[in-house]
């Protein structure tokens, strides 16, 4: 199984993000997401897990089987949160075991409303120095452009991503919608000493609400431009000409990251295919 640090060492990864589906419907949905998808030849593919792994069991099932029936490369997420350091240890030998070489290693933030209990390992670096001691993993943690929200400044959050990606192999942002956002992370990463790749994360837009919702979770925010863009698409032509929009904008960011020397794009698909099928078709790299 490729091992996500070394395709970075090759070039440009283009990969794509996935959730464990809840219902039958979802995941019909999913497997047809995933048989398009697979067409266009993801240098890798990553499965989410719920706070407290409330996924724990549909995220390894998926990610197993992404490995076994598919020709996709999958990297499974994992969360401290709410977990001890053995339960940890086993999700990571159970991975190993099944041949999952690639985890992205995260604190974990708790939804609104969810008591978790007792986390043993407080920080995604922590999670890593473990998998470390466990098997020959590719490790990745996440980056926020724009901060984590919940830091206490912009300048503690570079440091902590500074000292969890030095032991890494490389990073994944959340999604932002500004290309200066990416370009300030990986030059205050590298005024801080580390140069090991950032994956920017792209999420295009498709649903102002929506997504308006999840960039105020996450810390990121929508240019006053893109959002007058889109505002004016609802007005004139309602979801279909918001998703054109959208696509454009990502489209735009996309280009602009990789003309900037991103290592890579990173979709974040919400297990639909339409969005990221058009803005590959837009770049050019469908044929790739």
């Amino acid at each position: 199984m490729a091992r996500i640090h070394d395709l970075l060492d090759k070039g440009h990864t283009f990969s794509f993000e996935f959730f464990p589906p809840k219902t039958e419907e979802a995941q019909a949905t999913l497997v047809a997401t995933l048989r398009e998808l697979e067409s266009l030849n993801p240098s890798f593919v990553s499965v989410t897990y719920g706070a407290g792994g409330s996924t724990r069991e549909r995220t390894h099932d998926l990610v197993v089987g992404l490995l076994r029936t598919t020709h996709m490369t999958p990297m499974a997420h994992l969360t401290c949160a709410g977990h001890s350091r053995l339960d940890l240890a086993e999700i990571l030998v159970r991975y190993a075991r099944a041949g999952i070489d690639n985890v992205l290693s995260l604190g974990g933030d708790p939804p609104q409303g969810l008591e978790l209990g007792p986390s043993e390992l407080n920080h995604a670096s922590d999670l890593v120095e473990l998998a470390r001691a466990i098997g020959p993993f590719s490790l990745g943690v996440a980056a926020h452009p724009e901060g984590h929200p919940s830091s206490r400044s912009l300048v503690a959050d570079r440091a902590h991503l500074a000292t969890k990606l030095a032991l890494a192999d490389f990073a994944v942002t959340q999604f932002f919608f500004s290309a200066d956002h990416y370009q300030s992370l990986v030059n205050d990463m590298a005024d801080l000493g580390v140069t090991k790749p950032v994956i920017p994360g792209i999420m295009p837009i498709t649903n102002v609400a929506s997504v308006a919702r999840m960039a105020h979770m996450s810390g990121a925010s929508i240019p006053a431009e893109l959002l007058a863009r889109l505002e004016a698409a609802d007005e004139s032509g309602g979801a279909a000409e918001v998703r054109k929009v959208g696509v454009e904008a990502a489209t735009e960011l996309s280009q602009q990251l990789l003309d900037a020397g991103a290592p890579g794009l990173h979709f974040y698909t919400m297990n639909r295919s339409g969005a990221t099928l058009d803005i590959y078709a837009n770049l050019g790299l469908a044929q790739r």
